[in-house]
């Protein structure tokens, strides 16, 4: 059986979309660290990465990045190279009550960033969730493709070796967090290949709740093996296809045990009836568990 499993993984991630070029865009210059004293500077620079990497794309292709630009954004880093990363924050993140950074899948760039679907819209949608649930918490929602997100028809998907790159990545932001705000707990909510690196990075990290929904697996067997203080939340919708993906690992491929299950041990809670790509729908059962979650609303 575990031979067929190997070659049908094999099958499908000889279907690999090319990877996209550089192209025009240069390297961004180097940030300022994440500090308090630092935060406005950040912004500043970043901003003015959007506007330069916004005129090359004018110049290039004939598009101006426009939704990027609008003066009530705020992004902690940005890279229009390749099919792009941007870390967007909704909220005032030094003077927040409490944070929480998705951490999104497979297929996202730049051109989806702005859909509930990916990083960007999700984040909002969750924001805006969870102002309607609770106004007088404030809540600081990022949005983090701080990594170069796989496709979804590649071998990339099917192996954590990307996962252990971008959670190096993903660790030193959560520290940077509590830096720029030591009070305000810290979240991850990560979705599909997204939980495979939330779980390479939880390890020690100063984090209150850890959720993974859509999540083909974490690596680890248990809960309990994440090695974090972090509370931790599973999830999956009955309309996710993910639920048939065999939860084992070999030669590399596949994520192992399924965070849903009991023997993992975490959390299980609602998330509906939606597809694989519907946990942060405006509206739905699955965002506003995610918002609870955020808002430190275990109950």
């Amino acid at each position: 059986m575990l031979a067929r499993l190997a070659l049908a993984l094999v099958s499908v991630a000889a279907t690999v979309l090319p990877v996209t070029s550089a192209g025009p865009y240069a390297a961004p210059a180097a940030l300022p660290d994440l500090s308090p004293q630092t935060l406005t500077a950040r912004y500043a620079a970043v901003r003015h990465e959007i506007e330069r990497a916004a005129a090359t794309s004018r110049r290039v292709h004939g598009t101006a990045m426009s939704p990027f630009l609008a003066p009530s954004r705020t992004f902690l880093s940005f890279d229009a190279r390749g099919s792009g990363r941007a870390v967007e924050v909704d909220g005032d993140l030094a003077s927040a009550d409490r944070v929480a950074v998705v951490v999104p899948g497979a297929d996202n760039n730049l051109k989806n960033f702005d859909s509930w679907k990916f990083a960007g819209g999700a984040a909002r949608a969750l924001h805006q969730q969870a102002r309607a649930i609770d106004p007088g918490t404030k809540l600081a929602v990022v949005a983090w493709l701080g990594y170069e997100s796989p496709p979804i028809l590649s071998r990339t998907v099917l192996s954590a070796d990307r996962a252990e790159r971008a959670a190096k990545d993903l660790r030193t932001f959560v520290h940077g967090l509590k830096s720029v705000n030591a009070a305000a707990p810290v979240d991850l909510l990560c979705h599909s290949y997204g939980s495979v690196i939330c779980a390479k990075a939880a390890p020690g990290l100063p984090l209150a709740d850890l959720a993974v929904v859509g999540s083909p697996g974490t690596t680890v067997g248990r809960a309990a093996d994440l090695h974090t203080p972090a509370r931790i939340w599973a999830a999956r919708a009955t309309g996710d296809w993910t639920r048939h993906i065999p939860n084992i690992s070999f030669l590399g491929l596949g994520f192992g045990e399924d965070p849903t299950s009991v023997a993992y041990g975490a959390e299980v809670f609602d998330a509906g009836s939606g597809s694989h790509s519907e946990y942060f729908k405006p509206g739905s059962l699955a965002l506003r568990n995610l918002s609870l979650i955020a808002l430190g609303r275990a109950a």
